[in-house]
Formats: C-alpha cells, sequence, structure tokens
C-alpha cells in the first residue's frame, strides 16, 4: 500500500455512513432502555429508523414495528423487523466502506452468489428456536439497563436446547457468549457505562439466527455444500478471536485452484469451547486441526481436496489437507496479494467491523505516542491496533514498534481504518526476525514460555482427564 492509496483511504469516509451508524445508535440506546416502556427518545429514535427505511422493501414492517413497540406491544416479528434493519443500515456501511477499501488497494471482488435457502429450521429445532426467540424478546423488554443475575439465568435452558441441535450451534454458542458477558456485568443497572452497540450487534444477530434457524442469509446455513475447491493454499497469518467460553483461530491465505484459474484470498476458521482458565499458548492445544496448526507454525503451504467454500470462507476439514513446502508468508503477500481476487461476505455478515483484508506494509517508520501504535507511510499515518495481538502467540507490541515490514489485516472500527499485524519483520539484536502470531501453534518456542508454562502445569490436560473422570462415572 503506498503512501498516496492510504491518504486516499484516509480522507474522509463514504457519504450518508454517519447517518446510517446514528440510526442504529439510536436504536441502541433504545434497547438498552428496554421496549416494556418507549420513552420519548427511544419512540423518536423507532421514528427516524422507520423513516429512513421507508423506501426500502423493509419499510412497511419496520414502520408497523415502530408504531407496536411505541405503544408498549412486543412482538417476536417486530423485533425480528428491527434486528433486519439494524443489520440493513451495517451492511449498507460495510459495502461502502468496502468500495473504498477495493479501490484503493485495486482489489478485485468477487460477487455474492445467492444459494436458495432450505425452507424450515433443522429437524427438532422448532423448540429450541422458539426458546431462544423468548430469551431474547425478554432482553429486548428488559433492556440491557434492568439485566440481573436471574434474567441471565433464564438463558440457560434456551441454550442448552440449542446445543444439543448441531444446526443450531452457530446461534447457541453467540447466544452464551452475551450470557457470559451479561452475566459478569451483572447488575447491568450499577454499569458506569453499558457497551451498547456490541450488545446490539450480538443481540440482533442472535434474533436473526433465531429465525427459521438462521438459515436466512447466513451463506452456510442447512445442507448447502457451497463451492467445492481444491488446489494449494498459501498461508498468510492466523488472527485468533478470543473469548470466556470459546477460541477461534481465523486463518487467511491465498488459495491457487488446482488445474489453474486466477488465485483467490479465503481464510479458514477452526473453533473450539473453553473455558476462562484456559489462556496463552494452551489455547492452541483445545483446537481440533493438526495439520492446520502444523503448517501456520512451521509456515508451509497446505494442498487441500474438495473443500467446500462459502464465498472466501472454507468449511475446513483437516483430513483433506496435506502439509506441503516451505511457504513465506511475505513472499506469498509480496507476489500472490496485489492480483488475488477476493470474496463478497454473505448478507448476515456484512457489518463494518468485520472488515478484515490482508495487506503488505513496507517501508514505514513505526511510532508509538503514549501507547498508541502507527506506522508512517508517504507521509501520512496509520493506527496500529495492538491490542489485538493474541496473547497464544510471540508477536508483541515491542516488536511491531521495532518492525520495517508488517503482514496484517485493515479494519474500520470506531470510525477510522487501522492495521492488525499478524506478523511483522523486526531487527531484534542486530539480526532481522520475522515474528508470526501463529509461530506458537504447535507449542511455545520461547524457553521463558516454555518453563512458565511447565511451571503453571498442563490446564487442558488436567480439564480432560478431569472431564473424563465425569463421564466414567
Amino acid at each position: 500500500m503506498l503512501g498516496t492509496q492510504l491518504a486516499e483511504l484516509l480522507d474522509g469516509e463514504p457519504a450518508g455512513l454517519a447517518q446510517a451508524l446514528e440510526l442504529v445508535r439510536g436504536l441502541d440506546a433504545a434497547l438498552a432502555h428496554g421496549f416494556a416502556r418507549v420513552g420519548e427518545e427511544g419512540a423518536r429514535a423507532l421514528a427516524d429508523l422507520a423513516g429512513a427505511l421507508s423506501v426500502t422493501p423493509l419499510g412497511d414492517r419496520v414502520a408497523e414495528a415502530a408504531g407496536k413497540l411505541t405503544a408498549g406491544s412486543v412482538a417476536d416479528e417486530h423485533l425480528l423487523a428491527l434486528a433486519g434493519a439494524r443489520a440493513a443500515l451495517l451492511g449498507a456501511g460495510y459495502d461502502a466502506l468496502l468500495a473504498r477499501l477495493d479501490a484503493v488497494l485495486g482489489r478485485d471482488r468477487l460477487g455474492w452468489q445467492r444459494r436458495p435457502v432450505p425452507a424450515a429450521p433443522p429437524p427438532g429445532a422448532a423448540n429450541a428456536l422458539a426458546a431462544c426467540r423468548s430469551w431474547l424478546r425478554e432482553l429486548a423488554i428488559t433492556g440491557w439497563r434492568g439485566v440481573d443475575h436471574d434474567l441471565v439465568a433464564a438463558g440457560g435452558q434456551p441454550i442448552e436446547a440449542a446445543l444439543a441441535v448441531p444446526g443450531l450451534r452457530r446461534l447457541a454458542v453467540l447466544l452464551d457468549g452475551l450470557a457470559a458477558e451479561l452475566r459478569a456485568s451483572c447488575p447491568v443497572a450499577t454499569m458506569p457505562a453499558v457497551p451498547a452497540r456490541r450488545w446490539g450487534d450480538l443481540w440482533a444477530r442472535a434474533v436473526l439466527l433465531a429465525d427459521n434457524g438462521g438459515l436466512a442469509g447466513s451463506g452456510g446455513g442447512g445442507g448447502d455444500a457451497g463451492e467445492m475447491v481444491s488446489g494449494r493454499l498459501l498461508v498468510l497469518g492466523a488472527d485468533v478471536h478470543e473469548h470466556g467460553t470459546a477460541v477461534q483461530a481465523q486463518v487467511h491465505g491465498v488459495l491457487e485452484p488446482a488445474g489453474g484459474g486466477a488465485a483467490r484470498l479465503v481464510r479458514a476458521s477452526v473453533a473450539a469451547a473453553k473455558v476462562d482458565t484456559i489462556v496463552g499458548p494452551a489455547l492452541w492445544r483445545l483446537l481440533p486441526a493438526p495439520t492446520l496448526l502444523r503448517a501456520l507454525a512451521e509456515h508451509r503451504s497446505l494442498d487441500v481436496t474438495d473443500l467446500p467454500l462459502h464465498g472466501g470462507d472454507l468449511l475446513w476439514r483437516d483430513d483433506q489437507a496435506l502439509v506441503g513446502e516451505p511457504a513465506d508468508p511475505f513472499t506469498t503477500a509480496r507476489v500472490q496479494l496485489a492480483a488475488a481476487a477476493a470474496a463478497q461476505a454473505p448478507p448476515l455478515d456484512r457489518h463494518p467491523v468485520g472488515i478484515a483484508e490482508p495487506v503488505l506494509l513496507e517501508g514505514y517508520a513505526a511510532r508509538t505516542d503514549a501507547g498508541a501504535a502507527s506506522f508512517e507511510l508517504g507521509g501520512h499515518a496509520v493506527a496500529v491496533d495492538v491490542d489485538r495481538l493474541p496473547a497464544c502467540g510471540p508477536l508483541t507490541a515491542e516488536l511491531v514498534a521495532a518492525s520495517s515490514a508488517c503482514l496484517g489485516l485493515v479494519r474500520w472500527e470506531a470510525g477510522r481504518w487501522l492495521v492488525q499485524p499478524l506478523a511483522v519483520r523486526a531487527t531484534v539484536k542486530r539480526k532481522v526476525v520475522g515474528v508470526h502470531n501463529g509461530d506458537w501453534a504447535q507449542g511455545p518456542t520461547d524457553p521463558k514460555v516454555v518453563k512458565a508454562e511447565a511451571k503453571a502445569g498442563d490446564a487442558v490436560a488436567v480439564l480432560r482427564e478431569r472431564a473424563g473422570r465425569l463421564l466414567r462415572r
């Protein structure tokens, strides 16, 4: 990314984005206070939302929902309309921001291929979905400020029921994470500030997923096998998402299709449930993908066969991948990244914070001012999000500050563009070294970390052994 391109990206924002986000903010504020008794500000926010979407296909449904909620009538179809309107606004913002980023990077993007949506939820899911919708409705009626331990506990049974249905796992994990955050914040009324945007995101996504099993717009629900692809996967880096109850590694890479064809930007995600005591390098041992983890740790390519591809997301099956030859991620980025075609996200996943586009930055000057990191390139500074660096890898803020090349993800967050490092090249003891988030995917290589882990014991092994005892009783 050249300095002039960076300046173009940082100079302003798409027209209408601020207004769309303000409508979302108003809806989130109304949700924070609850719909049991909508006040003047909440009624105004709902009316503004209905007015903004009046000329869209959602217009009539949103207008009806706004009127009913203001009058004190709360039904599932009204909440579904609000969640859909919120997703539509954020999706439009995502599209505008991504179009601008693609223009700056010169990146080609494939169109979204709409696929048939199953008419019914997964077998045995009806009761679980109804229970989830009921709990989400209670949250909306009460509002975040009224959430207490009893209301959070009421979500236990719906979450357990959803976890029992394989087709609802996505919804179940989302609700479990939301419940964990609410539980940790109880009583919410005593919090100085409520994370209304984040909880609004989670609530709205759950409402949409709980409608018809979350198949509409998910891009991968039900029995849709997607496009089957084979070829060589060149790994760029790993983005690790950690929550108290789950961990996920999203591996970004370039797929060279078998038989020729244009290279494509893809990502493969693997996830696992966890407890909050499992942190740091031990997280890698939870992920059920030894082949993918080896390729990450050893910087090797992968030969994949018949993997389903939904947009840009590979449905990872570890037994259909073989570790190939060494492949340096920086070389891959330098040679392949500019020409690789990117995919469009499924409609339900289009949210500004979901933008995560791989880029290679070189020849910059790293700066740190009052704890805030940035890269100066071509006379312009781009913020660097060192807070996202995972504790399960060797990449640190100090290494980022000493770097001269960075392989990372361009993101849009809190009204600004920033870069999230996945790997850097830095000078350490007068020697240039490459450090990657996934270097410890097969275990830490730093002697100090190895010693500390040995002293603390293997939490994963202990918990698995205890779980085995319980299952044998």
